[in-house]
């Protein structure tokens, strides 16, 4: 039998416990995607990060079951569509897939993008301090949220997020992002921290490094995320890419090398194109 890596967890500011790796299941949904995922939490992976727009809901909820792992030992993750900001809509849709994935409770939830040009992100972050009243959900945070969102719904409710998902990667470094984060308490999640099946994981440092390291190019990305203190949360529908995801913890790279990955960066490095203070999710 393969091995199980052991993952350490990370103390969120209302007190839980999150894994420090994760699994994304963007594009991962139906019958292979729940094959996907359960093949993720055999190998060790105890952290399923989810959304309504992922299409993957329903999957999740079936590996679960099928696991036999307990409910209490899987932390879920699932995130609130733009379309749903006003604040009955989104406490509906909070309850709408937690049926979806056959479940009582969300460990987190978190609102996918602010949508800034609707201006009803602070009406859907309200809905998420009443979802967490009802236990409903046990932590709450944000996605794609800058300082000015983050600060607003701060100021206006005095509940601070517990997470801040946001793009990282090498070529989207997101040194002022994790600052501001810090600044406030809050834990950064990276999507995409692999940069999406970009050109990243060839960059000669980081062939280098793994070289040096005996590690491949994914594994020393996802230690460079975990060294500044980001938990990622790739994808992989692989269960070899899974389990190497997971073995980042038996190695440090140096502080010089994880300055000179984030030396990397781009000003042009977004996989998407997607600013958070104009790009508006509806879907």
């Amino acid at each position: 039998m393969a091995e199980i890596h052991q993952v350490p967890n990370i103390v969120f500011n209302d007190g839980h416990l999150i894994p420090s790796i994760g699994l994304g299941t963007f594009q991962i949904r139906g019958n292979q995607g729940v094959g996907q995922i359960l093949s993720a939490l055999q190998a060790g992976y105890r952290l399923i990060d989810t959304s309504t727009n992922y299409d993957s809901e329903g999957a999740v909820g079936e590996a679960i079951r099928r696991s036999g792992i307990p409910r209490s030992e899987i932390f879920v993750t699932s995130k609130l569509p733009g379309k749903y900001h006003h604040y009955a809509d989104a406490l509906k849709m909070i309850q709408e897939s937690i049926f979806r994935m056959g479940i009582d409770y969300f460990d987190l939830y978190l609102i996918h993008w602010p949508n800034p040009k609707r201006g009803l992100y602070l009406e859907a972050w309200q809905a998420l301090i009443q979802a967490r009243k009802e236990g409903l959900v046990r932590s709450i945070g944000v996605s794609n949220f800058t300082a000015e969102h983050l600060d607003k719904i701060i100021s206006e409710t005095k509940v601070t997020p517990a997470v801040n998902q946001i793009e990282v990667h090498p070529y989207w470094v997101q040194s002022e992002m994790l600052a501001v984060n810090k600044k406030r308490g809050i834990l950064t999640e990276a999507w995409s921290p692999l940069g999406r099946g970009s050109k990243e994981l060839s960059e000669p440092l980081i062939s280098t490094l793994a070289n040096k390291y005996h590690k491949n190019a994914g594994q020393i990305i996802l230690r460079w995320h975990h060294q500044r203190g980001i938990l990622p949360i790739p994808k992989s529908s692989s269960v070899f890419h899974q389990r190497e995801n997971l073995a980042i913890f038996d190695f440090a790279l140096s502080d010089q090398e994880v300055q000179q990955i984030n030396q990397l960066t781009r000003s042009d490095g977004r996989v998407d194109n997607q600013d958070p203070n104009s790009y508006e999710e509806f879907d």
